[in-house]
């Protein structure tokens, strides 16, 4: 069998997404395509000429070291699993990433998207994105049964590193999903289905999710994305003083760090925290103030008697 048929297999045994699969197999078919030498003979400088064929390409930083990421993976498995004897030419990942602010929506352009969503099923679709926080994948995967709506909560299964959470429910979310289940007709076991067409009452899939915001995105003139709902979620929750470890749980995030970029971007929170902290600090300087002589006031000038008693002074 050939390594990349087996790395496919190892993927699935261990439990990869499906999508995951799918990317890792694309990323290391392109690479073996792409080497003019045997997959033992690599070096650092056959990674050094690749890494300069996908810059050609005109791939984002974050997209090329997504690309060595998978192939360094791909080695490492030839190596441990396969016993291939070579070395893994990917040892270090250079490439410096800029590190973007997550994009959030503010308040009003949350009220101008929201008002051209009239349809029940994306508008239940972005409510919960919006309200719950979930990925877009997560979304595409939801089951009906997911919902516990006396408990306003929703069960997300096999999330983001094959990882289930609770998430809650707003009252809002929970009004969008019961007049999206009032209407819906179809049986299958996923949410959110396809309404019409050849696939009507299939799963939506994950790029119909996505063009379905890209159309509210257009018609609204808004700029939103699937994961700016996500993004504005973690930034109100922030703003409204929620704990950032709470906020951590409801992403699904592995590492504090990764939720930590948001306050970077809650500048409500920021501001507020400022102008408290300034006005204490304004109020000890003010007290110094009060406290220590005026130095625009002209010192006092003594006489060489003055201080003596009147007699000492010749005063009778």
């Amino acid at each position: 069998m050939a390594p990349i048929d087996s790395f496919r297999r190892s993927l699935k045994r261990k439990n990869y997404s499906s999508e995951t699969v799918k990317t890792y197999m694309h990323i290391v078919t392109h690479f073996i395509e792409w080497l003019t030498v045997p997959l033992a003979s690599v070096t650092r400088d056959e990674i050094g000429a690749y890494v300069d064929h996908l810059q050609v390409r005109h791939l984002a930083p974050k997209t090329i070291t997504s690309y060595l990421q998978t192939v360094r993976l791909f080695f490492h498995y030839c190596i441990n699993e396969e016993g291939v004897a070579m070395h893994n030419p990917v040892t270090k990942i250079s490439i410096r990433l800029p590190k973007p602010l997550p994009r959030h929506l503010t308040d009003d352009q949350v009220a101008n998207l929201l008002a051209v969503i009239t349809k029940v099923r994306d508008r239940a679709m972005f409510m919960v994105m919006l309200r719950c926080g979930l990925r877009v994948d997560e979304v595409a995967r939801l089951t009906a049964d997911a919902v516990e709506y006396q408990r306003r909560q929703l069960f997300v299964a096999n999330g983001k590193g094959a990882k289930d959470r609770m998430v809650y429910v707003s009252d809002d979310a929970c009004a969008a999903l019961r007049a999206y289940l009032e209407k819906r007709s179809s049986k299958t076991r996923a949410l959110f289905v396809v309404e019409k067409g050849p696939m009507k009452g299939k799963p939506i899939s994950v790029r119909g999710i996505q063009k379905r915001i890209e159309y509210y995105a257009r018609k609204s003139g808004v700029a939103a994305s699937c994961h700016s709902l996500r993004h504005t979620m973690a930034t109100q929750l922030l703003n409204a003083d929620a704990q950032l470890s709470s906020i951590q749980d409801l992403l699904g995030h592995s590492h504090i760090t990764t939720t930590q970029r948001y306050c970077r971007v809650a500048n409500l929170k920021v501001q507020r925290d400022y102008y408290q902290a300034m006005e204490v600090v304004m109020q000890r300087m003010q007290a110094l103030e009060e406290d220590e002589p005026d130095p625009r006031r002209a010192p006092r000038v003594f006489s060489i008697t003055e201080g003596r008693n009147p007699k000492e002074r010749g005063v009778p």
